[in-house]
């Protein structure tokens, strides 16, 4: 990718801009989870209800520790598959909008394994990780057919990596007394709780 689109790429994140940038799952759209107008945008180009959360890409365990609270066995949990196909739900703090988290006191973060969005989080901080696509229907698999369901205008840069075939995440709530796997992915239980447990 060059230098040029990636420099838009960032430069609309700063100035409250959307874009479609590639994830090691699927396509994402991502918005500043500061710029709360942008935040409201990205429901309204999914047309996504504003109760239904949307998870957050960050670059580093540090981040994560800015936009959430985080104990030893989310550590462990970082250290063992992240960057990578875990997703975890968290306490957030108060930094972070109600409108993100769909009024909820907890957030949804990951750190994603792929080169391209850690860049972008690396330099614009934390965006929004929701998938490219209208609100219940299927994410498409490559650029041209996300184009073909959002106005043109809603969107200020694509960031095309290609066909991207990437399994789910799997999403494990951390804020209870034991972790619980909201949705299964690539990660297993066994595997989150013996990472803990070596931890």
């Amino acid at each position: 990718m060059s230098r040029i689109i990636f420099s838009k790429a960032i430069n609309a994140l700063q100035n409250g801009g959307i874009i479609v940038y590639p994830t090691d799952t699927l396509y994402g759209i991502g918005a500043d989870i500061f710029d709360e107008d942008a935040v409201k945008r990205v429901f309204e180009i999914k047309k996504r209800p504003f109760d239904n959360p949307l998870s957050v890409a960050v670059s580093s365990l540090g981040d994560m520790e800015d936009i959430a609270f985080v104990n030893d066995d989310v550590r462990c949990l970082v250290d063992c598959f992240l960057p990578g196909g875990l997703t975890l739900v968290l306490n957030k703090k108060n930094v972070v909008s109600d409108i993100v988290t769909g009024g909820l006191d907890k957030i949804a973060v990951r750190i994603p394994d792929n080169e391209v969005a850690l860049r972008l989080v690396s330099v614009a901080g934390p965006i929004t990780a929701t998938s490219a696509n209208i609100h219940g229907q299927e994410t498409p698999h490559v650029i041209n057919e996300i184009q073909m369901q959002f106005e043109d205008e809603n969107i200020a840069i694509y960031l095309d990596c290609g066909k991207l075939n990437g399994e789910p995440s799997t999403i494990v709530d951390m804020t209870g007394d034991e972790p619980k796997i909201l949705r299964k992915g690539d990660i297993t239980h066994k595997e989150i709780m013996d990472a803990i447990k070596r931890g």
